[in-house]
């Protein structure tokens, strides 16, 4: 049974091909990490630990980005390129055995599309990103009977959770401070839940009597999320000169590239993200071109 990642990057696919009519060229890559006791891990790495360490930067434009992962080109409408991305992602995601679930995740997941476009004609072009997230559930170590590391990594999800809905809570209260660095999760998270783009949230709940206390949290930390207002969606698209419609096409075509050499299910085809020793700010003499400030979709 597919998921929502295969469905929503299938419709992703659809809507692409119908704007491609229109003359607009795209290019899409995709990233996908867990966030493990408050660690990043890389869930589409090559090894099977992961030894770099990844840290949340900003760059100089202003786009909120992981360091050192890989970035998989990726085709929309090829399911076989997405199932392999699914396949990869699983076999590293942190699983263990509780009480309460045989196969219960350990971490968070945050699924990213990063979508480049551009209208060569129009001269226009625009950025955004998709993040579908798949939070561990909150767990209640006298139910789990965790202990020891299964008791840690409780901890850290409970710990994360109270911090999203601590954002939240001071999202729905138009609070001039909202709490976004108190976790990893909410850091990432930071321009889906302030920019200008949409955040759709799906509360799944257990239909067992013996999970009534799961499901009442739950059900209010939905209605928490529910009186949050995050104004209206907005399509910004960029004026571009010749010069920076050039740029974008000649990295667009150097994607499209590497994703078309993919052969036999493999995803080895990637790209890293800058490295955590770049600097996140820019330099003095920079004298670089760049676009505005783009929209950020959730």
């Amino acid at each position: 049974m597919r998921g929502i990642i295969p469905r929503a990057i299938e419709q992703v696919g659809q809507y692409k091909e119908h704007l491609e009519k229109d003359g607009w060229q795209y290019d899409m890559q995709v990233s996908f990490v867990e966030i493990y006791n408050e660690t990043i891990r890389d869930l589409l790495r090559e090894e099977e630990f992961d030894e770099a360490k990844h840290d949340i930067k900003v760059s100089a434009d202003g786009r909120r980005y992981i360091t050192d992962i890989n970035m998989v080109p990726l085709e929309p409408t090829d399911s076989e390129a997405v199932e392999d991305v699914m396949r990869q992602a699983a076999k590293y995601r942190s699983v263990g055995s509780t009480d309460m679930n045989a196969v219960s995740s350990r971490s968070h997941s945050v699924f990213t599309l990063h979508l480049t476009a551009l209208h060569p004609e129009n001269r226009q072009a625009l950025r955004g990103t998709l993040n579908l997230c798949d939070l561990a559930g909150s767990e209640r170590l006298d139910r789990s009977k965790a202990t020891g590391a299964r008791a840690k990594e409780a901890m850290a999800i409970n710990k994360s959770l109270s911090s999203l809905t601590d954002v939240f809570v001071s999202i729905g209260k138009k609070a001039s401070h909202i709490p976004f660095r108190n976790s990893k999760l909410t850091y990432l998270l930071q321009p889906s839940l302030s920019g200008d783009g949409k955040t759709l949230m799906l509360v799944n709940m257990s239909p067992t009597e013996q999970s009534t206390p799961e499901t009442l949290c739950s059900l209010r930390f939905a209605a928490q999320v529910n009186k949050c207002e995050l104004g209206k969606a907005k399509r910004s698209l960029e004026e571009v000169d010749d010069e920076d419609a050039a740029s974008i096409s000649s990295n667009m075509s150097g994607n499209a590239s590497r994703n078309s050499s993919k052969r036999g299910g493999s995803i080895k085809s990637s790209i890293k993200s800058p490295p955590g020793r770049a600097s996140s700010r820019a330099g003095p003499n920079s004298g670089r071109k760049k676009l505005p400030p783009t929209r950020r979709t959730r």
